[in-house]
């Protein structure tokens, strides 16, 4: 019978109703977009280009493994991995065992390594040699395979871009110099997402400089056990792994595995977000729904509903409407995560070649939650319109309960606790990937403390910002008594406004705190005169170093490496002279000492002095190292300070980031002379390259994405509160016009209750964003610089918000005063 009356209620009440239904299909599209991110990381694969047409690849492990004591000393232990950041390498002799296997007809080897044409892209630009062209299959459009070693041949798509043909004379910018080259060749076929310049084998290897080492080994099978068989035969080669299939592209994309690592994190930070998110503004729009129907409930009750029975009609409606409104939002969620991925691509977040993959599992999720959430909130909001007696609902229908329920003031006053729990946590939290997703959370605890105990917040707020409004004889008089008496519509509005004024300024300032902290650190530690860059050859550092003038020439090349499975930022120095042009801030140690056995560590991070260290270097490769320095600056200049030769000869691209120089009496122009032999090379001073470094945020883009996406759901909430508070005062508008009040006086009335909405929620939005930022700027900078908040983007979020607020306050309003005063 309730069910019957639930549906009843929804085909009467579709006004009513229509505000739950939006937010709960924001939350269904933003929970399943999220949800396509996590689902890609997990089980995409990348698509193999240049080893498409090798069944069988043999590649180096693109993995750390540590064995993890689970059982605190009990004996239970788990092997966990994580993805090294480049790509390792195997040795060459492999190739001849693995072609002596009766079920294997040939195998084709190859090297990599960067090679940069004029007019060719900065990203993806790689050298091989000729003998690996098998292994995608590619035949010459036009000219001849090279043989000497300044002939190359060259993609038919990067020919194209690059306008060459066969015969044309370029230059290449290879790790060991600017090689000017000859064009002997062009293939038929091109790539999507990489270009490829092939040198004859010799000169490919020694340009590769990986001495007896290969990065892949295509095999092609003479019979259908071939697999196996290559398998059986390198069982007990260490760090050698044989592929097959959609597998294949783990081995010429060795960034796939760290991408969809980033795209699973990034996905389950967004998603578990959003998720918090939604539930709090569904709970407080199935709250407002509720207490609009307060009349229609207490007739339940007075004509002999139980409790039970009414909070069962309000379960079955928000079934029907979580049902409704999530397959409809899980539907709309799949382009959304469509458009998520597309957005990580252009960010370098993800690899172009990592397809998005929509699953109904998602969907299917969001659509659940969605159900469970709406479900769960209508139940939550009606306890307490049902929990009086028969003969006391009319009453109550008619006078706001005076303070909040006992259980819910208990609640409020937990989730305050955690908060503050939170909140002290993020000063022992040093790292961003640790300290991000606990801002967030702590923000949404603060303001579901404050969403529990919003009619408390918001007398107290009226109380205070009451008395100025008595200035205004009519409509803030009139503002005063209907704030008073509705306290908790009031909160209604005041809950969504300050999530999205701190979530905004939460997700905004973390990124300007990082961000400005890391370029004063970068600033200060720098003492070159210029800086050259970047993907700078050794040759580069060769040619400024005989400029007259120069006394240090400092090479920089950025990486990654682990510490056991931890992920640290590294950054590889020459160590002469180092004090010239780097100062690390140096709080012990000698960084002087720095060679390729030693290391230089930051503050903060657990290291000491004289500590040993084993690393995995990015290509897979074990190291140890003596840590005899520690410095503050490692927010500006990474976790780790290495020489330059330990690092350079493990990475995929050992060009510099940097070239640092210092010295006496040097121009612009002295050192751009010097670099005339390496085209694409600038040259800028000390300002010119912290502003250019300082503009280059990826991760606030990131964050920009994430806040574009719970902040325009929050936003419509907002926008849906308004509009349904506004919309079910339309008797009251009708008393106030037959009283005499004019239409000019409600709609002032309206304007002051939403100016003290928005002064309340914009000073209850900033306390929690302060107090969050702070702590948050305590660890995450180890106390060496405050919250950075730009002015501009501060205001914009403040006068968006109430722009917001005025936008869904004016239009439902100017809909709703044409009835009462016609009727008056």
């Amino acid at each position: 019978m309730m069910l019957g009356l639930a549906l009843a209620t929804l085909r009467h009440r579709r006004a009513g109703f229509a505000g739950a239904f939006v937010a709960l299909f924001c939350a269904a599209a933003l929970v399943c977009g999220c949800g396509t991110l996590l689902v890609t990381g997990l089980v995409g694969t990348v698509r193999p280009e240049r080893y498409a047409a090798a069944p069988i690849v043999v590649s180096g492990d693109q993995e750390v493994h540590a064995t993890v004591d689970k059982g605190k000393g009990k004996g239970k232990v788990k092997e966990k991995s994580k993805p090294i950041a480049d790509r390792a390498w195997v040795p060459a002799a492999l190739a001849d065992r693995v072609a002596a296997l009766p079920s294997v007809r040939a195998v084709a080897t190859e090297v990599t390594f960067p090679a940069l044409l004029p007019g060719g892209p900065d990203r993806g630009a790689w050298g091989h040699g000729w003998e690996s062209a098998p292994l995608a299959g590619l035949v010459l459009a036009a000219g001849r395979a090279p043989a000497a070693d300044d002939e190359v041949v060259v993609d038919g798509t990067t020919a194209a871009r690059a306008r060459l043909v066969p015969g044309s004379a370029t230059a290449v910018r290879t790790p060991s110099g600017t090689l000017g080259v000859r064009v002997v060749g062009v293939t038929a076929q091109g790539f999507a997402d990489q270009s490829a310049v092939f040198f004859a084998t010799g000169r490919a290897r020694a340009l590769a400089g990986h001495d007896g080492l290969v990065g892949a080994i295509g095999v092609f099978p003479a019979a259908p056990s071939a697999a196996a068989d290559v398998r059986a035969l390198l069982a007990g080669t260490p760090g050698a792994v044989v592929r097959t299939g959609d597998d294949r592209g783990g081995a010429e994309f060795p960034d796939a595995a760290g991408a969809g690592v980033r795209l699973v994190s990034t996905g389950a930070v967004l998603a578990g977000t959003s998720l918090l998110v939604a539930l709090l503004i569904v709970v407080g729009t199935f709250g407002l729904s509720v207490q609009q129907r307060q009349r229609e409930i207490a007739v339940l009750r007075a004509v002999a509903a139980t409790g039970r029975q009414v909070r069962r009609m309000i379960g079955g409606e928000a079934l029907l409407l979580g049902l409704s409104a999530g397959i409809l939002g899980a539907t709309a969620g799949l382009p959304l995560g469509s458009w998520l991925h597309g957005r990580f691509v252009a960010l370098g977040v993800a690899p172009a070649n990592l397809p998005v993959v929509l699953s109904p599992f998602p969907a299917l999720a969001a659509a659940a939650t969605t159900l469970l959430a709406g479900w769960a909130a209508a139940r939550i909001s009606a306890r307490r319109a049902t929990a009086v007696k028969p003969v006391e609902a009319l009453g109550e229908a008619e006078v706001e309960p005076a303070r909040p329920a006992a259980a819910r003031i208990v609640l409020g006053a937990l989730a305050a606790a955690g908060a503050v729990v939170l909140t002290v946590l993020l000063t022992a939290l040093h790292s961003d990937q640790a300290a991000t997703p606990v801002c967030f959370l702590a923000v949404l605890l603060w303001c579901t403390a404050l969403s529990l105990l919003g009619p408390l917040v918001a007398r107290a707020g009226t109380a205070v910002l009451g008395l100025p409004l008595r200035a205004s004889r009519i409509g803030g008089w009139l503002a005063v008594r209907h704030l008073r008496a509705g306290a908790h519509r009031l909160a209604s509005v005041v809950v969504p406004l300050t999530l999205l004024i701190a979530m905004a300024c939460t997700i905004l300032f973390t990124q300007t705190t990082t961000g400005h902290a890391a370029a004063a650190q970068r600033e200060r530690g720098s003492t070159a005169d210029f800086v050259v860059g970047p993907h700078a050859p050794a040759s580069a550092a060769e040619a400024l170093a005989a400029v007259p003038g120069v006394r240090t020439v400092t090479r920089v090349l950025h990486s990654q490496v682990r510490d056991g499975l931890t992920r640290r930022s590294v950054q590889a120095v020459t160590p002469e002279r180092l004090a010239d042009t780097l100062d690390l801030g140096v709080t012990a140690g000698d960084p002087g000492r720095l060679a390729d056995d030693t290391a230089a560590a930051a503050d903060g991070l657990g290291y000491r002095l004289g500590q040993r260290v084993r690393l995995t270097l990015a290509d897979g490769t074990p190291a140890e190292v003596t840590v005899v320095a520690l410095y503050g600056r490692g927010l500006g200049f990474g976790d780790l300070t290495l020489a330059h030769g330990l690092v350079a000869a493990h990475v995929d691209v050992p060009l510099d980031d940097e070239l640092l120089v210092r010295g006496d009496g040097l121009t612009r122009q002295s050192l751009t002379a010097a670099l005339r032999g390496e085209p694409g090379l600038g040259v800028l001073d000390r300002a010119s390259a912290s502003a250019a470094a300082a503009a280059n945020r990826t991760g606030a883009q990131i964050g920009y994405v994430m806040l574009g996406l719970i902040i325009t759901f929050v936003a419509i909430a907002v926008l849906n509160t308004l509009a349904m508070g506004i919309a079910d005062r339309r008797h009251e508008f009708a008393a106030l016009a037959l009283a005499g009040a004019t239409r000019r006086q409600i709609r002032r009335m309206l304007g002051w209750e939403t100016a003290v909405a928005v002064v309340l929620a914009t000073a209850l939005g900033l306390a929690v964003a302060l107090a969050v930022l702070t702590t948050y700027a305590e660890g995450i900078t180890r106390g060496t610089a405050g919250v950075a908040v730009p002015g501009t983007e501060l205001a914009l979020v403040l006068l968006g918000a109430a722009a917001l607020a005025a936008l869904g306050t004016w239009v439902p309003a100017r809909a709703t005063l044409r009835g009462p005063h016609r009727r008056a």
